[in-house]
């Protein structure tokens, strides 16, 4: 799936360490270490009606993911949401809004990949953009990539990292495949995410998704858990051998870009005649109304 250019995003402002500027003005140090070594961690949010959904989550992972990176000079809560409260308002952005929270290890006093020659404390990076769900809510298709989500002794997955090379490998391949996104194995072969989001199954009414130790501990992914819990749907966590997603009943895809999204194809297996499964839409319907009830005020 390829997104569009919105031109309600032509003249964004973005905030760089509490700067507020210009997209087209706004710059990065080459010296930062997002440049240099790909070393910063993000969030995605979105705004719905002047509010956040699961908004402290998102800031808790934020900072775990940070912290166990051990990046020091890390701001507060309070600051990023002053910060973020700034941004919104420059730009008049109310609903239909994605956001993208980045933390880097800082600027460098001179190149290289040692943490200790970062001394300058982290660099806060506050993106919006006009952009509603991007996935159509039709359906999507996926191709099995060749890549493989490693395990935490390789890459920590719970480390919501701006590298995201594995994913861009996967994601050409779903290019070339004329899929939407590649839906990517553990280093076991068992399920773990697509290159961009958490992925469940149904059978016999049952709903399923992969372990996270090999992908994110997603907010949506977890968001779709209570919902199963809390309307006793009958659910579980566990490894998902790739077999089993061609003999499911349904697959959709879960994250804060797209929310909940059926997917109608997997390779060469087709699911409801290429519609959207009644278990999608059912708990898309709950999760609509959980917005509605939890955003949080920033």
């Amino acid at each position: 799936m390829l997104q569009t250019y919105n031109p309600q995003n032509a003249d964004l402002i973005v905030n760089i360490n509490g700067k507020l500027v210009s997209r087209h003005e706004a710059a990065i140090s080459p010296f930062d270490s997002s440049v240099q070594n790909g070393d910063a961690v993000w969030e995605g949010l979105r705004l719905y009606r002047g509010r956040i959904f699961r908004l402290q989550a998102h800031l808790d992972r934020l900072r775990k993911s940070a912290s166990m990176l051990q990046y020091a000079g890390y701001p507060t809560d309070e600051y990023i949401l002053q910060e973020l409260n700034r941004t919104l308002a420059a730009n008049k952005m109310t609903d239909g809004v994605h956001v993208r929270l980045t933390i880097t290890r800082g600027v460098k006093y001179t190149s290289g990949l040692d943490p200790r020659i970062n001394t300058a404390g982290c660099t806060l990076i506050i993106l919006p953009e006009f952009k509603p769900p991007v996935y159509d809510k039709q359906g999507i298709t996926l191709t099995i990539s060749t890549i493989r989500r490693p395990s935490a002794n390789v890459l920590n997955q719970h480390i919501h990292s701006c590298n995201q090379l594995t994913s861009i490998l996967a994601k050409l391949e779903a290019n070339a495949a004329g899929a939407d996104d590649a839906l990517m194995l553990d280093l076991d072969g068992n399920l773990a995410e697509t290159n961009a989001s958490h992925v469940f199954i149904v059978k016999s009414g049952v709903v399923e998704t992969s372990t996270t130790r090999a992908c994110p501990e997603g907010i949506t992914r977890g968001v779709v858990l209570e919902i199963c819990r809390s309307s006793a749907i009958p659910h579980r966590v566990r490894d998902i051998r790739i077999e089993e997603i061609h003999t499911a009943d349904e697959v959709f895809c879960t994250g804060t870009m797209g929310e909940l999204v059926p997917v109608t194809r997997v390779d060469s297996t087709t699911y409801n005649n290429c519609r959207p499964g009644m278990m999608c839409v059912h708990l898309s319907k709950l999760f609509r109304e959980l917005v509605e009830h939890e955003t949080e005020c920033l």
